[in-house]
C-alpha cells in the first residue's frame, strides 16, 4: 500500500489525487478522448485532465462548485473543459458521449450503472472511493466506502472487466491523545453531526494512536454491446 497524495513522476499531476491513480487514467488515449468527470466539485481533477484530454465536462450538483470550477478554468485558459450542474446519481450521462468516465472520491452503484448506460465497449470508468478502512477508528464506516469484493461486484455485473482494483492507505500515528485529536482539525463538525467524533476520542483515551485514511482505486474497461444513442447532445469537435 502507497502514500495517497499525489504530485508523483508522470504525465499527470494533481496535488490531493493519488499518483497511482492519475498513472492510470493516462495509460488512456486521452489527446483523443472525451473524459466526463462526475461528482467534479471544484474542477480539481477535471482541470489536470484538460490539457491532455480532446475534451473535459465535469459535472457536480453543488453550484458554488461549479462556478468555481469555471473561474479556475478560465485562469488557467483552458478553452476544452466545461463545467455543469447535475445529480450524478440521477441524470443520464449519455447526452456527454463520453469515452472515459472519471469519479474523484465520488463513487456509488448509480455512477457505475450510469457509466456502463453511456461508454462505448472498450472504454473506460476510473474512480477512486473511500475504502471501508477510511477513518475506522471512529467505528463507523461510511455509506459511500467500498470494500473490493463489493466494488469488484458492482462493476462486474454492470458488464466491466476489472482492469485495477488497489488500495492506498495511510496510517497517521501519535504520542498522546492530543496530537491525535490535532490529526482531526478540520474534521470535528462533521464527527460530531454523526456521532463519530465522541467514538474517536473514546479510541483515543483508551490507548489508540492511530488515524488511518484509506481509499480504493479502480479501473474497469466496459465489455457490453454497443447501445444505440439518440443523439450526440453536448458532443465537440
Amino acid at each position: 500500500m502507497s502514500g495517497l497524495e499525489g504530485g508523483g513522476p508522470g504525465l499527470l499531476q494533481a496535488p490531493g489525487v493519488s499518483a497511482r491513480f492519475l498513472d492510470l487514467l493516462a495509460q488512456e488515449p486521452l489527446g483523443r478522448s472525451r473524459i466526463l468527470d462526475v461528482g467534479c466539485g471544484a474542477g480539481r481533477l477535471a482541470l489536470a485532465l484538460a490539457p491532455a484530454a480532446r475534451w473535459v465536462v465535469g459535472l457536480d450538483r453543488e453550484a458554488p462548485l461549479i462556478e468555481e470550477a469555471r473561474r479556475r478554468a478560465e485562469a488557467a485558459h483552458l478553452v476544452n473543459v466545461e463545467f455543469h450542474g447535475a445529480d450524478v446519481e440521477a441524470d443520464s450521462y449519455e447526452p456527454w458521449w463520453p469515452d472515459l468516465v472519471t469519479a474523484h472520491l465520488c463513487a456509488s452503484d448509480a455512477i457505475i450503472e450510469r457509466a456502463a448506460q453511456a461508454l462505448a465497449p472498450g472504454s473506460c470508468l476510473a474512480m477512486v472511493s473511500f475504502h471501508v478502512d477510511q477513518w475506522k477508528e471512529t467505528g463507523k464506516v461510511s455509506r459511500f466506502a467500498y470494500d473490493e469484493l463489493r466494488m469488484r461486484a458492482a462493476l462486474e455485473s454492470r458488464g466491466f472487466a476489472v482492469e485495477a482494483l488497489e488500495v492506498e492507505q495511510n496510517v497517521r500515528r501519535f504520542d498522546s491523545v492530543e496530537e491525535g485529536l490535532a490529526a482531526a482539525v478540520g474534521l470535528e463538525d462533521r464527527w460530531k453531526a454523526d456521532g463519530r467524533w465522541f467514538r474517536y476520542i473514546a479510541f483515543l483515551e483508551s490507548g489508540g494512536r492511530t488515524l488511518t485514511r484509506s481509499h480504493l482505486l479502480v479501473k474497469g474497461r466496459w465489455q457490453g454491446e454497443a447501445q444505440p444513442k439518440a443523439s450526440r447532445a453536448g458532443q465537440r469537435s
